[in-house]
């Protein structure tokens, strides 16, 4: 089992930035892909960028590409995701998620363990 607690959610102007963070335990980080998505109300819960297990390859949704970075520090089993020039439709909850893997590579699906989420509200 593989527990995941994300922070750093919270409200935004419009064109403004907030980084999340998202602890892990349980398990050896080291096995880990991980990767960030969001869900919005009615919606359904979409990929945003993913982070192999080295933190040398790293996939990101079109929508986010340069302005979202992903990225890991092993030492403190946490996975972060800089976002920066946020839209008022990026609101939503943003989940972080753990893929165990033997090998390298992102992944936008498939994922094992999910946290709770943490609100992002980004205001107009």
């Amino acid at each position: 089992q593989v527990q995941l607690v994300e922070s750093g959610g919270g409200l935004v102007q419009a064109g403004g930035s907030l980084r999340l963070s998202c602890a892990a335990s349980g398990r050896p980080f080291s096995n880990y892909a991980m990767g960030w998505f969001r869900q919005a109300p009615g919606k359904e819960r979409e990929f945003q960028a993913a982070i192999s297990v080295s933190g040398g390859s790293r996939g990101y949704a079109d929508s986010v590409k340069g302005r979202f970075t992903i990225s890991r520090d092993s030492a403190k089993n946490t996975v972060y995701l800089q976002m920066n020039s946020l839209k008022p439709e990026e609101t939503a909850v943003y989940y972080c998620a753990v893929k165990m893997v033997t090998g390298g590579g992102w992944y936008q699906g498939g994922y094992d363990f999910w946290g709770q989420g943490t609100q992002v509200t980004v205001s107009s």
